[in-house]
């Protein structure tokens, strides 16, 4: 089915599938560590990502901001201390998008730091697929030929097919008996302090300003023009979205989100090309946050992570792609610099490390460094 700009069919469902593996780590620390209520956890990022499908009229992934929360569960913090960093969030990322230096932040940025970016980006899917496998290598050679023999299938898409394998070994598994009949849950107002927005900015949430910015902004602006060529999707516009989900949603229990690049590559790769895709898969979480909330936790850790690996070794390999057509010899540099930088430490590090080895070398090599 068709309507206007969106599309509704088993392609654009099997590509709301395509980000799982960024979301369900998270989502279970969140939830089981850190007490995070999972109705108003899902719901608001139901109407988050129906929300912004609307608006991009495109596949746009809705993700937890990973550094953001990998310290919050690691330290245990309770709820209304994420909560408030999801508002200090969406304050920092309305004044970076209203006041342009989203776009100024893009325009300085090379290309081979964005494909740096990116390739380290795929680098460390494929080692966090690695934790999800955990030896199931036969039913992650299944999964990979499904996927390859079925991913552009109109009729049954290879992440259909995939969801449907998990769910029928979580059946025989005795996983499902555990799940609980529906019951209808609502999400409700929670409260947070000034202070606790402050102090999650110093905790960690400047720490997160450059990895949103590089990830979700930037390498997603520029998969958009590679995936969207005839669609325009600025820095600015996305920094806003950013800001205008994490300003509103922690109110009913929402949690830091951004956009991302390999969320949007998963999507892709496995056949999303519409705004459809958000919708679809908003309406899936808003029904699980609604009836389903007691179950959650089994359901995300019940599901077979070898399939979950598989789909992210070959998003992974599909990201690689984009870092391979660098016209200057020069320029490989910056992108192994960042790529080098992002695996050591993290990638606003690789990120600030490729900048400068490329201003250093442009400044040297003036007429070597040509990645246009």
């Amino acid at each position: 089915m068709k309507f206007r700009d969106y599309r509704f069919n088993l392609q654009e469902l099997a590509g709301a599938t395509g980000d799982y593996g960024t979301l369900l780590p998270l989502a279970i620390g969140y939830i089981v560590v850190c007490g995070l209520d999972p109705t108003g956890f899902l719901v608001m990022m139901g109407i988050a990502t129906i929300v912004t499908g609307i608006y991009f009229k495109l596949p746009m992934p809705i993700e937890p901001m990973k550094a953001l929360a990998v310290f919050a569960i690691a330290s245990s913090w309770n709820p209304s201390l994420i909560y408030a960093s999801g508002i200090a969030m969406g304050i920092v990322w309305l004044f970076i998008g209203a006041t342009g230096l989203m776009t100024w932040f893009a325009r300085i940025t090379p290309k081979s730091v964005v494909q740096g970016i990116q390739a380290s980006l795929a680098l460390l899917l494929a080692i966090e697929a690695l934790k999800f496998i955990q030896g199931e290598w036969i039913l992650v050679i299944i999964s990979i030929i499904i996927i390859l023999a079925f991913r552009n299938n109109k009729y049954a898409p290879a992440a259909i097919i995939l969801l449907i394998m998990g769910i029928v070994i979580m059946f025989f598994q005795g996983t499902l008996g555990a799940i609980g009949g529906p019951h209808l849950t609502l999400p409700h107002p929670v409260s947070f302090s000034l202070n606790q927005i402050w102090d999650s900015l110093v905790a960690v949430g400047f720490a997160q300003i450059p990895l949103t910015a590089t990830n979700a902004v930037i390498a997603t602006a520029i998969l958009i023009k590679e995936y969207f060529p005839e669609r325009v999707v600025s820095e600015k516009k996305i920094a806003l979205s950013i800001g205008m989900m994490n300003i509103t949603l922690p109110f009913f229990g929402g949690m830091p989100l951004c956009h991302g690049a390999g969320g949007l590559a998963g999507q892709y790769y496995f056949g999303a090309r519409t705004g459809g895709a958000n919708i679809m898969e908003g309406i899936i979480y808003i029904i699980l946050g609604l009836f389903f909330a007691g179950s959650i936790v089994v359901l995300f850790k019940g599901f077979p992570g070898a399939i979950i690996g598989a789909m992210m070794i070959m998003v992974s390999i599909g990201l690689l792609k984009f870092a391979k057509d660098l016209k200057a010899e020069t320029s490989v540099i910056p992108l192994i610099v960042t790529v080098m930088g992002s695996l050591l430490s993290n990638m606003a590090i690789g990120f600030v490390a490729g900048i400068i080895s490329h201003y250093v070398l442009k400044r040297t090599f003036p007429e070597k460094l040509d990645e246009s």
